[in-house]
């Protein structure tokens, strides 16, 4: 009788281990769904590794990109299958958005820019001013932008014709190489993006017939979201293995930022 009660108590200790288990697989696969969803049709978030936005976004931010501003195309889905074409509920962007989008070339590579120039534009730069469609973009020279190194660079704000102000920066004065530009016709269905530190950015400037890493015009379907907000910040001194870092690394001035 003895033996029967033990193998019946192990036998129901088996069971209720395997519950235990089934339940912490189930719970790990719901919040692994649920993460997909969010990322798929709220927000993603993305970090920035290059100085192509500087001074609206620095090695080193993270930031969440609202996944919906535009609409859903196929790139808005992880590893971009390609199991619809176009967009759906499909919104324009406004002049002046900073824009998550694809590389046209590989349409792979997340790359971040402003949009400069929507479908129908005419899009130049000549003696480091930006026309669009003829006109002179104002600009207003301020305070030199200073880097975290003490580096100095002479810094603009921008008024784009819709209204929208922003900062740039002319590293090079206005005579960087992109700073004279032939007249860019944009595309039906396709934008112009600029990064805000113009002489140090790859964007729809550089055209398939001047450089093997051209971007070019980006197409509405290659957009995966706007940049909305700033999340988190380091300036890169700390590795994850030095955390007694971490917090002097963190930029807490730039935490919770509105991107503009």
């Amino acid at each position: 009788m003895a033996t029967e009660n033990l193998k019946l108590k192990s036998g129901s200790e088996a069971e209720t281990g395997m519950s235990g288990m089934w339940d912490t697989v189930k719970t790990v696969v719901y919040a692994v769904l649920i993460a997909l969803f969010i990322r798929t049709v709220a927000y993603e978030p993305f970090n920035i590794p290059s100085g192509s936005m500087i001074p609206t976004l620095l090695v080193g931010d993270y930031l969440f990109v609202s996944k919906f501003s535009y609409g859903y195309s196929h790139h808005s889905l992880p590893l971009s299958p390609r199991i619809f074409s176009g967009r759906v509920f499909d919104a324009a962007p406004e002049r002046g958005d900073v824009i998550v989008f694809k590389l046209p070339r590989d349409n792979d590579t997340d790359y971040i820019k402003r949009v400069i120039g929507l479908p129908g534009d005419r899009i130049q730069m000549h003696q480091g001013r930006l026309y669009i469609n003829g006109k002179l973009v104002k600009r207003q020279k301020i305070e030199d932008y200073i880097d975290e190194s003490g580096g100095r660079a002479p810094q603009f704000v921008e008024t784009l014709p819709n209204g929208r102000r922003h900062r740039i920066l002319e590293v090079r004065g206005d005579s960087g190489e992109l700073d004279n530009t032939r007249e860019y016709a944009v595309p039906p269905g396709h934008y112009f993006m600029m990064g805000d530190n113009r002489d140090n950015s790859a964007d729809s400037r550089v055209q398939k017939d001047m450089s093997p890493s051209w971007v070019s015009y980006v197409p509405a379907e290659n957009f995966v979201g706007r940049a909305d907000v700033l999340f988190f910040s380091t300036d890169g001194s700390a590795g994850w293995w030095r955390f007694w870092r971490w917090i002097p690394a963190m930029r807490f001035s730039r935490l919770f930022r509105v991107i503009k």
